[in-house]
């Protein structure tokens, strides 16, 4: 319509040009053609849009082909044709260029939305302005601000004029508040009631103010969406005939609040008279028939003949029929209230795998990406093996994102290409923390961990780090794909010393060295098995005397020199299984992931002694788009000795107890300080010296004992704890996958079973302020709550937990903030 207005507008000014020259004859023969008032298009450009050349003979009609020609070149605002003898002159006025475009007051709608819009009417800087669908741009702005309830919207193009034919084009928004839905009503509705009906609609009204999940917000789509949520609900118990009649919004004259009536008929319920399956089953009737879920005599629902028709479709794309057709038709009875389904199956042409492509992997290989492909090239296509890519792929801590689709290949109706798109993320993490304590001070550590070395997938770790507790080098590998069957093999190097004065745990030194290597087999797609074989040189000194430890010191102490380190050797092998259901590798919302390992050493080992361990991670997501979830998590522990030694029972070395406290076990207690305390006992002043010098022990009874300020840990483990996942403030959607925001509760123990209360019970604690404890009582549990915020960082993931013990004992320590580098949990 502006098209042609400018058209008239152009052939009335040609003609008022023309009218002196042509007289009463407009008709002459062209002998020269001049172009005036270029300036960024060429001449030859322009020439390329005149239909006329030298020594043609020029009307009215070939006129008005000449101007609009012209115009729609794109390139021209105002054309002026005139006649000067026989030459002919065509004036033009360029459109200007976009010099830049500016948004200013969206909220609402992000700058690259608006600018995708802009592209589609080839509006974009350096382009030549049409003025004309500006008006059409502000009325389809507003259109989209009154689909979602903003019925003030203004929008507001403003073109400003700059040298050299140029203009900036701002896009002024006056988005305004949106309007409220004040009232929802369901009309006709005998059978259930408006609470039942609204109940999962995501519009909703009158909310409580700590609802903030709820939409009460108007949206013309989501309001589409709500009324499908009505209409299954009624299809799906039954009621085929159920019909929206209508519906009416209405607004208040403030354009403030919205009022919705949805007008219904709920119609009576029909059930199953009989399944007809039709069609090429490619011989798999029977086993089809035996898992329909419809059945005769039942409801008809529309939910279970969605899912009959996908899972048929599914079932017949495992052999490679990916396009099937399965189309259920219904023959109503309204007399009998029955409904016969017929489901016609079309299976198609059986599909095969030309090539399966990778893109968006910049660092990791191609052929790291397809070890975790189990559908092959050449075969034919299957879907769920193509899902089972997906999730494996998604599980890798170096993959953020994960999508497939499949391409025909044109002229073959018989072949796809699969292209796997994947969003890579940082598959290194600089391992680092930073601590301050009243018996730790300040400490530092650092290491790296490459997960995807130089994109082979391989894992690399190196470890070197010094901190007021512990100095410690260590390198270890992983190839989880030693063989193109799955198998993963590894091994470690690792030296270290530790104080454990510096460390929240009770006074002694060590020097470790070990070697091992482990070997994992895939079971099929979620589960693998682990067995690991480790040898290790240990040396504990600076030994402190503690009832709990003295009984493993005394196993190794030399009489003649009782301070004198001790030294033991082991080999240690263990048995691990794990199941990972996760959608990602790194900030799961859904799946879960278990692992329980056993461990013992080997019956030649200066030291016998078993641990065991579970450790699970259940993710339930609350919203279909998965940023709201829930986390529960477990972790559970036990170790203890096996055989004797001179006749004693051997025990679990102490340096091998369970703690608990910090960033990856209770949030809320400073590191390693939950559990049992050592206990010193003494016998001073209970002794009686006789004249030759004697020394006669005096009543046991009379022994008082003193408990240490930290912890010793523990042989049995049991730690938990619930989180709520939520969308992290401040941050685009986009960007969700790297930072999470959950708030938590922590609840746990570290408790040691072969401690016996009632043999110190009744002796003197000279330990002022502190009480001791049953040890081995488990359910003398601690818990926390706060928050904590996780970001994946150039250097690696980063928490920050700030939290409040609920429930502690006495002598615990209990902290407000923790910040950690390097861990996640």
């Amino acid at each position: 319509m502006k098209f042609n207005q400018l058209v008239v507008a152009g052939l009335l000014y040609s003609s008022a040009s023309l009218a002196n020259a042509a007289s009463s004859n407009s008709e002459f023969v062209v002998e020269d053609i001049r172009v005036e008032g270029l300036q960024r298009v060429a001449l030859g450009a322009a020439l390329t849009y005149i239909p006329v050349q030298k020594g043609d003979e020029l009307n009215t009609f070939r006129i008005t082909q000449l101007i609009r020609s012209l115009y729609s070149s794109t390139h021209f605002e105002n054309i002026a044709v005139m006649r000067d003898g026989n030459t002919l002159i065509i004036r033009v006025a360029e459109r200007p260029t976009i010099s830049n475009i500016i948004f200013e007051g969206n909220d609402d709608i992000k700058d690259e939305q608006l600018q995708e819009s802009l592209d589609g009417n080839n509006i974009r800087v350096g382009e030549p302005l049409d003025k004309t669908v500006l008006t059409s741009i502000e009325n389809g702005l507003k259109d989209f601000f009154y689909s979602i309830g903003k019925y003030n919207a203004d929008v507001t193009a403003i073109v400003t004029p700059l040298p050299r034919n140029r203009v900036d084009l701002k896009l002024l928004f006056e988005e305004g508040d949106a309007a409220e839905i004040k009232q929802i009503n369901i009309v006709g509705n005998e059978l259930f009631s408006d609470t039942e009906l609204l109940e999962d609609f995501e519009l909703q009204y009158n909310t409580a103010w700590y609802d903030f999940l709820s939409e009460t917000r108007y949206q013309q789509q989501t309001l589409q969406g709500d009324m499908e949520t009505l209409r299954n609900f009624y299809m799906d118990r039954g009621y085929l005939r159920f019909n929206v009649d209508s519906t009416q919004v209405a607004m208040s004259p403030e354009k403030d609040g919205i009022y919705i009536s949805l007008n219904i008929t709920e119609g009576e319920q029909y059930t199953i008279s009989d399944v007809e399956l039709v069609g090429d089953l490619l011989g798999h009737e029977d086993f089809i028939e035996k898992v329909l879920p419809l059945t005769p005599g039942e409801l008809y629902s529309q939910a279970e003949v969605t899912y009959t028709e996908e899972y048929i479709s599914k079932y017949l794309g495992r052999f490679g029929y990916a396009y099937p057709t399965v189309t259920t038709v219904p023959e109503i009875n309204d007399e009998d209230k029955t409904v016969k389904l017929t489901l016609r199956v079309d299976p198609g042409k059986r599909i095969y795998v030309r090539r399966i492509n990778f893109n968006g992997n910049t660092i990791t290989a191609d052929e790291v990406l397809r070890q975790n492909v189990v559908q092959m090239e050449g075969t034919w296509l299957s879907n769920s093996m193509l899902e089972t890519s997906k999730n494996s792929m998604s599980r890798l801590t170096y993959m953020e994102e994960v999508e497939f689709e499949t391409v025909r290949i044109p002229g073959k109706d018989d072949q796809v290409d699969v292209e796997f798109n994947v969003k890579e993320q940082p598959s290194g993490s600089f391992n680092a923390g930073i601590s301050y304590g009243d018996q730790t001070r300040l400490g530092l550590q650092a290491g790296i961990q490459q997960d995807n070395f130089l994109g082979t997938g391989k894992r690399i770790g190196i470890n070197l780090s010094t901190v007021s507790y512990q100095k410690q080098a260590q390198l270890s590998y992983t190839d989880p794909f030693f063989t193109i069957d799955g198998i993963s093999l590894g091994g470690t190097i690792a030296y270290s010393e530790f104080d454990g004065s510096s460390f929240n745990v009770i006074q002694y030194n060590s020097k470790r060295w070990s070697v091992g290597g482990t070997i994992g087999y895939p079971i099929d797609e979620f589960n693998r098995i682990t067995f690991g074989l480790t040898y290790s040189d240990i040396e504990l000194s600076n030994r402190g005397y503690y009832e709990q430890t003295n009984r493993f010191y005394e196993q190794f102490t030399n009489e003649n020199n009782p301070d004198a380190p001790i030294a033991y050797t082991s080999l240690q092998a263990s048995a691990a299984w794990s199941r990972v259901t996760l959608n990602r590798g790194l900030f799961p919302t859904a799946g879960s992931s278990q692992r329980a390992s056993f461990s013992i050493t080997t019956p030649n080992s200066d030291v016998n002694y078993f641990k065991t361990v579970y450790d699970a991670r259940f993710y339930f997501p609350l919203t279909r788009n998965q940023r709201w979830s829930v986390l529960t998590k477990l972790r559970l522990g036990y170790g203890n000795g096996y055989g004797d030694i001179n006749g004693n029972d051997q025990i679990l070395p102490f340096n091998e107890n369970f703690t608990a406290g910090g960033a990856d076990t209770l949030r809320g207690f400073e590191n390693n300080t939950v559990g049992p305390r050592g206990i010193r006992r003494s016998s001073v002043g209970n002794s009686t010296t006789l004249p030759d010098g004697t020394v006669v022990p005096g009543d046991p009874s009379n022994d008082t004992i003193a408990l240490s300020r930290r912890s010793l840990g523990g042989n049995a483990m049991a730690l938990g704890g619930v989180e709520l996942i939520v969308p992290t403030p401040f941050v685009e959607e986009d960007s969700s996958n790297s930072v999470r925001t959950s708030m938590f509760i922590d609840v746990g123990n570290v408790w040691d079973t072969e401690f016996d209360y009632e043999e110190y019970a009744q002796l003197n604690n000279g330990t002022t302020g502190a009480e001791l404890l049953d040890f081995s009582d488990w359910t003398l549990f601690r818990s926390s709550a706060g928050l904590s915020v996780q970001w994946i960082s150039p250097m690696g993931p980063m928490v920050f937990s700030f939290s409040r013990a609920l429930k502690e004992r006495d002598g615990d320590d209990a902290k407000f903030f923790t910040f950690n580098i390097g861990q996640t949990f």
